[in-house]
């Protein structure tokens, strides 16, 4: 069962299209707010961007793998390779920076 996550995360990581990853806990007060700064991300972007939520209480496995320690995380992955990583709640301004680089 876990080989199949692993597999499916490799497959959603791999693409041309940047994939942002948004490593969060229900009981996480900050990633309750960062939410909706994610949305709007999304709605600007819209399929220049894969947004994509992981509860690290359902997913220990590959929060394990990726060392998350704090919430909300966020990764941008392209091509397989990690372009972006930060702890905390990040500006929308900051991703979209970073999202601008990967397009150029």
């Amino acid at each position: 069962m876990a080989e199949k996550k692993t597999t499916s995360f490799r497959e959603l990581i791999n693409g041309e299209t940047p994939v942002l990853i948004d490593f969060f806990a229900t009981w996480c007060g900050p990633c309750h707010a960062y939410s909706p700064i994610l949305a709007q991300l999304k709605t600007d972007l819209g399929d220049d961007l894969r947004l994509v939520k992981i509860d690290v209480d359902k997913n220990e496995e590959i929060c394990q793998k990726l060392s998350i320690t704090s919430m909300p995380t966020t990764i941008i992955f392209q091509s397989g390779e990690m372009k972006f990583r930060a702890a905390g709640v990040q500006p929308i301004s900051v991703l979209k920076a970073e999202l601008a680089k990967l397009s150029a």
